[in-house]
């Protein structure tokens, strides 16, 4: 019995220190500050007749594929993604309930050096219900060096992808924005390697409707920003598959390159209704 008790003592404390680690590496949410003179977006640098590409032509989906759980890439259920009057816009109201319908719009081109602007605003109710998905409340994200909506499962969440996490607060909350989420994927921030799931930026907070501005600089493998209303929000170095388990190490194991040095653009449905407009991104060559 005493034989029975230790093992049972035993199991149990390495199913703390276990759970501890679990959340260290992957639900502990750090705090992003950069040290010394913030840069400018990149954008400012740019000349006025640079060759800018719309990604969205202001009344329609063309070039872009819905992949939304349990259904397969290109079935855009229930009309979660609209477009109409240069919006681009996230939706519920043909839904009955929220049941984990997690989606994503990818834009039809992979790109790997770039620079990337979009405005995007919060409206309306989530639909989802209850303490366990107040965490999607007013939260969305653009996901960047994604793989294709072709290659994810068909009950996959997300993408395995970079998430540029964008969310909206309440009046006097402190809730930053264009934060960084890894599903599937680690990175290197202030040189160290990143494993927590996500980190949150030193943006401002957003309450309301109001329309929020972001750019964001991927240089392929080598360096992400993302910047807010022209003010850097975080950066990040070194991308690559998470290759410890979970949806990146399946993608490893099938062949894929660990380091990421490109990969698709994508919108995220999360439960909240969100608009995006102004949708437009420019090439980079290596040198820039």
């Amino acid at each position: 019995m005493r034989l029975i008790l230790k093992c049972l003592a035993v199991l149990i404390l390495i199913l703390v220190i276990a759970a501890a680690v679990f959340y260290e590496v992957y639900l502990k949410v750090g705090q992003y500050s950069y040290t010394g003179t913030p840069p400018s977006p990149p954008s400012a640098e740019v000349a006025p007749d640079a060759d800018w590409q719309s990604l969205f032509d202001g009344d329609s989906l063309t070039g872009w594929q819905a992949k939304i759980v349990g259904r397969p890439a290109g079935d855009n259920y229930r009309n979660t993604f609209r477009a109409a009057n240069g919006v681009l816009s996230v939706n519920y109201d043909e839904y009955d309930e929220w049941q984990g319908e997690f989606g994503h719009l990818f834009y039809e081109t992979p790109f790997s050096h770039y620079i990337l602007q979009l405005e995007y605003r919060f409206v309306g109710e989530q639909i989802a219900e209850g303490s366990a998905m107040a965490w999607a409340w007013r939260n969305s994200g653009i996901m960047l060096h994604s793989q294709s909506a072709d290659t994810m499962a068909l009950n996959q969440d997300f993408p395995v992808s970079l998430e540029a996490q964008l969310l909206g607060a309440h009046e006097g909350e402190h809730r930053p924005t264009a934060n960084l989420c890894t599903p599937g994927t680690h990175v290197y921030i202030h040189g160290q390697l990143h494993t927590q799931h996500c980190m949150n930026s030193q943006s401002a907070s957003f309450p309301g409707d109001q329309w929020v501005s972001l750019e964001i600089e991927v240089k392929g493998s080598e360096r992400i920003r993302h910047f807010i209303n022209g003010e850097l929000a975080i950066e990040y170095t070194q991308p690559q598959l998470d290759t410890w388990g979970g949806d990146g190490k399946a993608l490893a194991d099938q062949g894929a390159a660990v380091s990421l040095t490109q990969g698709y653009v994508a919108l995220q449905s999360e439960s909240h209704p969100v608009e995006f407009r102004n949708i437009r991104l420019l090439p980079l060559t290596k040198e820039n």
